[in-house]
């Protein structure tokens, strides 16, 4: 039976507009899928640097957390190796778009798509995390950012500054 990875650390913005939420689609080894402006931690980050990065890359707009949504952990299999991921979710307000700024490798086009069509286009999705965070979202689940601490002295010299 294979050894499961250590868990990929991953963060989503949750975007909503008029009932409608804001996804990507994207090209991806099992081909085109949907999924919230999402991405990995990179070294030298915190959370919530990590998803106003995230988005921007995905999307070309900047975007500003506002609460964290939810801490969703799921698993999967990828060319025999089990994968195990662990993704925060943050709500947050989209700003200005930078009209020069392509989008991230991959990423195909921007989209809104209301609940429903979440729901009927779950054969799509990047992960099970893609709907369940919408339906959280639409539920008011909200924790204050606060809940979140990063300390700065264990972050690389080189890294991001701290928050």
């Amino acid at each position: 039976m294979p050894v499961p990875e250590l868990p990929h650390v991953t963060v989503a913005a949750i975007i909503e507009r008029d009932g409608r939420f804001l996804l990507v689609e994207e090209q991806t080894p099992q081909g085109l899928r949907l999924n919230n402006p999402a991405g990995h931690l990179e070294p030298g980050e915190d959370l919530l640097q990590a998803v106003v990065r995230e988005t921007l890359e995905e999307t070309a707009h900047a975007f500003r957390p506002e609460a964290l949504v939810g801490v969703y952990q799921n698993h999967g299999e990828r060319n025999g190796q089990l994968l195990h991921y662990v993704r925060f979710a943050f709500r947050g307000e989209l700003g200005a778009a930078d009209e020069h700024r392509a989008l991230d490798q991959g990423i195909v086009r921007v989209l809104w798509m209301s609940l429903d069509e979440l729901r009927a286009s779950r054969s799509r999705h990047r992960s099970p995390a893609v709907l369940q965070c919408a339906l959280d979202h639409a539920a008011g689940r909200r924790w204050p950012l606060q809940l979140l601490h990063s300390d700065p002295q264990s972050r690389p010299a080189e890294g991001p500054s701290p928050r």
